[in-house]
């Protein structure tokens, strides 16, 4: 079917650390090429990818540090999502408008707003939906004063969140995304971002793809997202603009039971945003079509265990391994390796991470799964133990 290739032992040892904490569903590496050739955009910084597999379908100086603008209020959102979910938090409480948040994110401010009063009292709910779908500033202050005090204390945990979720390079220096310095992403991160919020909370995104929100004012206000307006299937996720980061645009579109999402950034007015944001999007469903590799119980591979009653165990993937390709393409230019820093050392319990599966399609990696052992390894006999040291010692040696 394709080239399958395995990658163990000590010389796996540095790429395997420097992936094991990545979600399932890490995209390419930084400087990888893109997957194919055959469209080009006018945005400074661009990333396709496939929601479900995973597959990186184009990117375009996708690890280049910009300034998001509104899109870093995905973060902001994502970690008022956990702190419901995680039950500190619920969407009828209620926080108040601070001079801060009314001066700098309300009326006063001229940028987007909910145009919250000063000194009232407003429910989560209402301050997320106004975050989300008017790109409210008073709302996003708010919200970080409430949770944490003040905005710079929220800051700080915006960007060690992100560090949980794998977001490596990025980082957040406020809730709203004007403009500052420190305040930098990557478009294949915000790719990641979306997809994890997008995975973990649907009951908050269902949001994202509302059209107008009215707080305070006679008129409903419009979501600026011109995909939402434009593109069929089209469900969020967040415009960005000022005038450091141009017209950016995180979008995420479903058809047929396919999601793709795209980033664009740096774009020059709010029209050319609109009209890349759609050939990127129609490009990624015309020109590619889902392949399974693996299915759900196939044996992968196998990692090599060290003191057990046997030398190697399966690895599976627990679910249906799928490459989105090219129309036409020929599955068997694609390559697969297992990375895991090893042996491992036993007892292994069944359905234990022991690897990552890595395909590839040259030198990218256009799709990452973790590995699971397929059953229990128990710790071997004294004598399995003394052969499997003296084997690792000659091993290393040599």
């Amino acid at each position: 079917m394709f080239d399958r290739r395995s990658v163990l032992g000590a010389g796996a040892s540095a790429l395997a650390v420097g992936l094991i904490a990545q979600p399932t569903g890490v995209l390419a590496q930084a400087n990888a090429q893109s997957t194919t050739s055959s469209i080009d955009t006018s945005a400074e910084t661009a990333f396709v990818i496939d929601h479900d597999t995973g597959t990186v379908l184009f990117e375009k100086r996708a690890d280049e540090l910009v300034a998001p603008a509104s899109m870093s209020k995905i973060m902001t959102q994502e970690l008022v999502f956990r702190e419901i979910s995680e039950g500190r938090l619920k969407l009828d409480d209620t926080f108040p408008i601070s001079v801060d948040a009314w001066r700098r994110g309300g009326a006063p401010s001229g940028g987007s707003t909910m145009f919250a009063q000063l000194n009232s009292r407003i429910s989560v709910r209402d301050l997320l939906r106004g975050a989300i779908i008017i790109s409210a500033n008073d709302a996003c202050i708010a919200l970080a004063e409430g949770i944490a005090g003040s905005e710079e204390a929220f800051s700080r945990r915006l960007t060690a969140r992100a560090r949980e979720l794998g977001l490596t390079r990025s980082t957040f220096t406020n809730s709203t995304g004007l403009p500052d310095p420190g305040l930098r992403v990557t478009a294949r991160e915000l790719a990641l971002l979306s997809a994890h919020v997008i995975r973990t909370y649907p009951e908050f995104y269902k949001w994202y793809s509302e059209r107008e929100f009215q707080w305070n004012v006679r008129r409903p206000q419009q979501n600026r997202n011109p995909l939402l307006r434009d593109v069929n299937g089209a469900d969020g996720i967040k415009t960005g603009f000022t005038s450091e980061a141009g017209y950016s645009l995180v979008g995420s579109v479903l058809r047929d039971e396919r999601r793709v999402i795209i980033v664009v950034t740096g774009l020059k007015t709010d029209r050319e945003r609109a009209a890349e944001s759609r050939k990127l999007v129609d490009w990624a469903f015309r020109n590619f079509e889902s392949r399974l590799l693996f299915a759900g119980t196939a044996e992968v591979g196998e990692a090599r265990i060290f003191g057990g009653e046997k030398s190697s165990v399966a690895l599976v993937a627990n679910r249906e391994v799928r490459v989105l390709l090219p129309r036409g393409a020929n599955p068997r230019d694609l390559r697969a390796r297992i990375v895991y820093t090893g042996p491992h050392r036993a007892p292994i319990e069944a359905g234990r991470e022991l690897a990552k599966l890595q395909i590839l399609s040259g030198q990218t990696v256009a799709l990452e799964r973790p590995l699971f052992a397929a059953s229990a390894v128990e710790r071997g006999t004294l004598p399995q133990r003394a052969l499997d040291g003296a084997f690792e010692f000659v091993r290393g040696f040599f």
